[in-house]
């Protein structure tokens, strides 16, 4: 009998995670109303559906809990959190003048070439965040550094963006996903969150925080399952830049949160949404794209509108994927911790919060992940991913950007039976390597 494949690489949430039922009966109640699919299958306002903007400030400030209540000035919609990357790259950044994208590393892989394309291609960076933290004075140093080559090389205006009264071109990026991050899975520190936002003022980098995971979220005690946190565990950078040390230094601010849908309704809604200042906000609502198309998913975003008022979407997250995820999520653990750790494999510390789609494993010496893989694919049927995949591309500092001694594993797209079995698989090939 074929032996089925298991995917443990794919960081996809499984089809049986989605709201479909209540999807349909949004998409419904969209169709049938006049005063809804009017607008709706319009252009759209630049800022996006101006119900959605409304419903997530709302929501937003329920789960943060920020000192002041988060308005919809703040909020733009816009077409998942990887085309919204790619829209603040062109209104915040020019390909010359901004020196360089800082990357928290290891880091979503997928981001590269969204970078690459705006002009920063063989200019990524990684800033290492272990176990211990996010290596600040490293960063601080390199950022020093970039400072001194742009003076050596008279790099002191915009050379390819014009002067805009709804744009700013920072000097830096700093890329990173704070909470429950893809791939390593860690959560940075407050200290940390501060120390950054007071770097990025310094130099002044705008940081680009992925945001994406931050509602998936559970008690990593597997006996303590059955109340799920309902707040933010701490508040997001963009938080941190609107209240510390007196709040932004200009009206820009050095933040915009990054959120999506895609991870709690589906990706295939492509619908996010950005949170910054208000002039941020606004001034990413400008992007060529929306100007000439209105907010770049204007349908999507009506149909999503429809979920808040009756609390249909917070009930799903807290009642339906919360408890799913934290069910796979320790299943695939204690599977981890049977067949895996007994072998030498390293787990991060634990966290005070679980969440996210993703485990990172440290295999032991002197096994490479990047060998191990392909046999997993050829032995067991095993779908992956190396550690190295997520490494910063263009980047040859070794020591922050070497990650082929670990590994990612997904716990969110295959099926929950299949789980506990792709970790006795990667056990038997890393049990085999190691003879």
């Amino acid at each position: 009998m074929d032996v089925e494949q298991v995917d443990l690489f794919r960081g996809w949430p499984n089809p049986a995670l989605l709201p479909t039922t209540a999807l349909a009966e949004a998409s419904a109640k969209v169709l049938a109303t006049p005063a809804i699919w009017t607008p709706a299958l319009q252009y759209g306002p630049d800022e996006g559906y101006q119900p959605l903007r409304e419903h997530i400030a709302r929501w937003l400030t329920t789960f943060y809990q920020p000192r002041d209540r988060i308005t919809p000035e703040r909020i733009c919609i816009t077409g998942g959190a990887s085309q919204n990357v790619a829209c603040i790259l062109q209104v915040f950044t020019d390909p010359v003048y901004t020196r360089n994208v800082w990357m928290v590393a290891p880091a979503y892989h997928l981001s590269f070439r969204i970078f690459d394309d705006s002009g920063f291609a063989g200019r990524l960076r990684a800033v290492s965040q272990g176990d211990a933290g996010l290596d600040l004075a490293y960063l601080r140093q390199e950022l020093l550094a970039a400072e001194e080559r742009a003076r050596r090389e008279d790099n002191n205006a915009p050379n390819y963006k014009p002067t805009r009264p709804w744009g700013k071109v920072y000097k830096h990026v700093i890329y990173t996903t704070p909470a429950f991050s893809n791939p390593s899975t860690l959560t940075m520190s407050l200290a940390d969150r501060e120390n950054l936002v007071r770097l990025a003022r310094e130099f002044d980098a705008l940081i680009i925080a992925d945001d994406v995971y931050d509602f998936l979220q559970w008690s990593p005690d597997p006996a303590n399952t059955s109340s799920q946190p309902n707040r933010a565990h701490l508040p997001r950078l963009v938080d941190v830049d609107r209240y510390l040390d007196g709040g932004p230094q200009d009206d820009w601010g050095n933040v915009v949160s990054n959120g999506s849908f895609s991870k709690l309704i589906g990706p295939g809604m492509r619908t996010g949404w950005a949170e910054a200042t208000e002039k941020v906000a606004y001034g990413l609502s400008q992007t060529g794209s929306s100007r000439s198309g209105g907010a770049p998913s204007q349908m999507s975003a009506a149909i999503i509108a429809q979920l808040f008022p009756t609390g249909v979407l917070q009930d799903f997250i807290g009642n339906i994927l919360q408890p799913a995820y934290a069910r796979r999520y320790h299943r695939m653990m204690s599977a981890i911790r049977e067949h895996l750790v007994p072998l030498g494999v390293g787990l991060p510390p634990t966290p005070d919060v679980a969440g996210g789609y993703f485990i990172w494993l440290r295999l032991p010496r002197p096994l490479r992940s990047s060998e191990l893989v392909p046999i997993a694919l050829r032995d067991q049927k095993l779908v992956v991913a190396s550690g190295n995949v997520f490494r910063i591309e263009g980047d040859s500092a070794a020591e922050q950007n070497d990650f082929d001694d670990c590994m990612r594993l997904c716990f969110a797209w295959e099926q929950e039976d299949k789980l506990e079995e792709g970790v006795r698989r990667l056990a038997s090939v890393i049990r085999e390597a190691l003879k």
